[in-house]
């Protein structure tokens, strides 16, 4: 998934590297590090943390506060865990004893002093310059206050829990992918040499209605999901449930070929002529459309999901798929390419006025090519995704080649490690829960974002467009998901602590010193394709959903303000923003994956009318073959 991947990428990108050649020293002692402080700052009282009184809420504070309630009823009623913590437990250290979380001690402050910063060991933490860290404190202050040994008091908290949660949402995607799968007879692998044949234009005919050609369709489907959810998604599963989670992954990635297939023909059959010549579809269209036909009953519930969806998905587009991938390629930009070109005084100031011309930039191009329509985005990601697939692919299988005599090896622990009944995941089924959940977020599958895209592409035959968006998971996670895997596992960097999602695979990537110094650039060139191609896919998402609510006359309106917002994203803190556009994008799932069981049936009988007809030789290509 693109907005929730990105995150830890760029910002680990500008630090990893620079910290990966010296994570393996040995940690110095309190008396050693606090030796080789200045005189001036050894004998300082030493603090953990440093808590003013809090300041009136500012309207930013009220703007999060009323996010996070809105991220908090939308998780407990659509992300709350089925089995009510059956696969959780209480987390154990290597004796046996129970863990708990240690909350800080905070004292009152009385008189006003200079304090030195220290971390969870006692440490001295450091600034961006390299300087130890100092505050000034002051009466009404609290401060976590440190032991006889120069560690932070703390007191013990809440136990700590850990283990797989199978949440409703996750669940719902995955057994709709399941379900339609079994339905439609593993179509999905039936068809694949067929769908590989459309993809390259064997089917095409030059009076096909649409706007855009089926590999142009693909590309953009796949230039809003495959991206860094691979790189994150992949990492979080290999960490979590080691490598049997890949396994599972695998398997819902070829279940979710059928979910999109069903989705994007669904989109073909209820797709709309504009009276501008383009064409509006996607689950708000085939929700409304599809259950007005089942009767006067479902007509009305029909009504109420498309917009439900629609209203998810615009909120998804603005959030996640335009502004968290503005300020994240910013991020990546500004850390690999300016920071290490000036002096640490002048990095914020600096940072600042480079993120007002980025944005600048950076809507510009995005805003030629969205104002363009989905021909000129369908142009630009038919050539911008092969790259980035190209590039990522070729560093996998740099460090993949090798180390090829290790490839045996860790396939077999993929498979055996899968169906292991005891694990640190929580056994069989704690490594399944947690390789479905990671592909779940990776894919898009059952989600219905892509369908969006699908319904413009040029055909005559609906079913014949859903064979060309089945390959999405199949490039997706199948082939780039394993690609990620194996450079993880055959660095081992899965089993290192303190590394989590991308900064995994990132420092698996400085482990392997693949393409030596140049990988840091290149990475981060291809994160601002990533970021790109991600953003001018979401536009068009963004602008059919509000084309179905408001009319498509208006969709300019949404175009200017999501290049606006482009902006608006290169500089400003978006981190509550993208939770709300996170569990918009998943909540899609809901309206999609109901519309779509309820019309399984209309799907059914297009298919098996276009594969009878397939399979007597009834069709031909242009060219006869």
């Amino acid at each position: 998934m693109p907005h929730r991947t990105l995150t830890a990428v760029f910002l680990v990108a500008a630090t990893l590297f620079p910290q990966a050649a010296t994570a393996n020293e040995p940690t110095p002692s309190i008396p050693e590090a606090l030796a080789k402080l200045p005189a001036d700052l050894r004998d300082l009282p030493r603090i953990g943390q440093h808590q003013p009184p809090a300041a009136d809420p500012t309207l930013g504070d009220r703007f999060d506060a009323t996010l996070t309630t809105i991220n908090g009823v939308v998780e407990t009623t659509l992300f709350f865990d089925i089995a009510f913590g059956a696969f959780r437990s209480q987390a154990t250290d290597e004796q046996g004893n129970p863990k708990f979380e240690r909350d800080p001690v905070l004292e009152d402050v009385t008189n006003e002093y200079t304090a030195l910063i220290v971390d969870a060991e006692g440490l001295p933490e450091l600034d961006e310059k390299g300087n130890p860290k100092t505050v000034s404190v002051k009466p009404g202050d609290k401060v976590q206050p440190t032991d006889a040994a120069g560690i932070p008091k703390t007191s013990q908290g809440a136990p700590i829990i850990e283990g797989a949660q199978l949440k409703f949402l996750v669940v719902w995607l995955g057994l709709g992918a399941i379900f339609f799968t079994f339905y439609h007879g593993w179509i999905n692998v039936r068809a694949f040499p067929h769908a590989i044949a459309i993809v390259r234009g064997k089917f095409s005919k030059s009076d096909d209605d649409g706007e855009i050609v089926p590999f142009q369709a693909l590309t953009s489907a796949l230039s809003a999901t495959v991206g860094l959810g691979n790189i994150a998604s992949v990492a979080v599963a290999m960490v979590a449930g080691g490598p049997g989670a890949l396994f599972w992954m695998m398997v819902l990635g070829l279940f979710g070929m059928t979910a999109k297939f069903h989705e994007s023909t669904l989109a073909q059959l209820y797709r709309k002529r504009n009276p501008d010549g383009t064409i509006s579809g996607g689950p708000m269209y085939f929700i409304s459309g599809g259950l007005a036909d089942r009767g006067p009953f479902l007509a009305g519930l029909g009504k109420v999901l498309a917009v439900v969806f629609a209203i998810f998905l615009m909120a998804a587009a603005l959030g996640g798929g335009n502004m968290f991938q503005s300020n994240q390629a910013f991020e990546g930009f500004f850390s690999q390419f300016i920071q290490p070109n000036i002096a640490p005084a002048e990095v914020e100031s600096v940072k600042y006025a480079t993120s007002i011309g980025f944005g600048i930039v950076m809507a510009v191009i995005v805003g030629v090519v969205v104002i363009g329509g989905i021909t000129r985005i369908g142009k630009a990601t038919s050539f911008l995704v092969p790259i980035m697939a190209v590039v990522y692919v070729a560093a996998c299988l740099a460090i993949i080649l090798l180390n090829i005599n290790e490839l045996p090896d860790l396939l077999g622990k993929v498979f055996t490690e899968a169906f292991a009944l005891d694990s640190a995941a929580g056994g069989l089924l704690g490594v399944l829960i947690i390789g479905f959940t990671r592909a779940a977020f990776s894919s898009e599958s059952g989600i219905g974002s892509s369908a969006v895209a699908h319904a413009a592409a040029k055909t005559n035959e609906p079913v014949r467009e859903g064979f060309v968006a089945s390959l999405e998971p199949f490039i997706d996670t199948i082939i780039i998901c394993f690609m990620t895997a194996m450079v993880v596992l055959i660095t081992g960097v899965y089993q290192r602590e303190g590394l989590a999602g991308a900064a995994v695979t990132l420092e698996a990537f400085q482990t392997a010193s693949v393409f030596g110094g140049l990988f840091p650039y290149i990475l981060s060139i291809s994160i601002i394709l990533f970021a790109f191609s991600t953003m001018i896919a979401w536009c068009y998402y963004g602008e059919r959903a509000w084309g179905y609510l408001f009319g498509i006359k208006t969709v300019i309106v949404f175009r200017l303000a999501f290049v606006a917002c482009i902006f608006v994203g290169a500089v400003a803190s978006l981190k509550t923003v993208i939770g709300t556009a996170d569990l918009m994008l998943l909540s899609c799932a809901l309206p999609n994956i109901l519309g779509g069981i309820i019309l399984a049936p209309k799907v059914k009988k297009q298919l098996q009318s276009y594969w009878s007809r397939y399979k007597s030789g009834e069709m031909h290509t242009p060219s006869g073959s």
